[in-house]
């Protein structure tokens, strides 16, 4: 009976010394390190996006819209309107990147802004608008242009609006209204930063236009590494837009500043 006793003594301590070594094991396998060399995936980078946003300053109808978008945006705000200087300070407050939309002379007979660029200004009164639409766009880290068909095509006016963007340490984005612009040229000549717009994308305030438009975009992202969009502050393009950023990015298009489509070398 004694030995009996024993045996079942045995097993019992034997039992549980399994029991506590299983237990060991399964805590060293769960706290292994991972095997070297092999990382997560991260997703394959298919382009660079930079979307700008136009005509700033008339209203601050859409700032609960821009509250809610988490991915860069360019603010391009018009100046001497009136809320031109506090609708700088509440984009940049979000964290969004504020250029100047500067007024320039057009071709067709619209009606202008106060303090429109024109090519029969000289040297003098350029530099002075310029100056002054600065003073009221707070924040702002670079210029592209309000209209401007005839006045980007003026080599004249450019390199003075050149010029002075360049001792400013600003950069200039090309709406490209016109095919006759010599901003490229102008502005290698002048040396200061530059690109140009790739994609209008509200000329129809449809959403569907827009969601076309932005596919536009993407297509010429993932051809040239990177491009520019252009809309304009109104409702149905900046709920398009927030809809459609998370979308993109996670197919791998990385939303950026136009400053960084400029310093982006690649």
């Amino acid at each position: 009976m004694k030995r009996k006793k024993n045996y079942k003594l045995i097993i019992a301590v034997l039992t549980a010394v399994a029991v506590i070594e299983a237990i060991f094991i399964f805590v060293l396998w769960q706290a292994r390190p991972p095997k070297p060399g092999i990382k997560k995936a991260r997703p394959v980078l298919k382009g660079k996006i930079a979307i700008v946003i136009d005509d700033f300053g008339y209203n601050l109808n859409n700032l609960g819209i821009l509250e809610e978008i988490k991915y860069p945006l360019t603010a391009s705000v018009l100046p001497n309107l009136q809320y031109s200087e506090g609708i700088s300070a509440a984009l940049h407050g979000l964290g969004f990147e504020v250029i100047l939309h500067l007024p320039m002379e057009p071709y067709e007979n619209f009606r202008l802004e106060k303090e429109t660029i024109k090519t029969s200004m000289d040297e003098t009164q350029i530099i002075n608008i310029i100056g002054k639409s600065l003073s009221n766009v707070v924040h702002a880290v670079g210029v592209n242009n309000h209209m401007g068909s005839k006045a980007t095509s003026d080599k004249r006016v450019m390199g003075i609006t050149f010029k002075y963007l360049k001792s400013k340490g600003l950069y200039f984005l090309d709406s490209f209204v016109t095919p006759k612009s010599i901003c490229p040229e102008t502005a290698k000549k002048t040396g200061v930063g530059f690109t140009r717009r790739d994609v209008f994308l509200d000329n129809n305030a449809s959403p569907e236009y827009i969601r076309g438009q932005l596919q536009k975009l993407k297509t010429k992202a993932r051809l040239k590494g990177k491009a520019i969009g252009i809309g304009h502050d109104r409702r149905n393009t900046l709920l398009t837009i927030k809809e459609i950023m998370p979308e993109f990015s996670r197919e791998g298009y990385q939303f950026v500043f136009v400053s960084d489509i400029i310093n982006d070398r690649n």
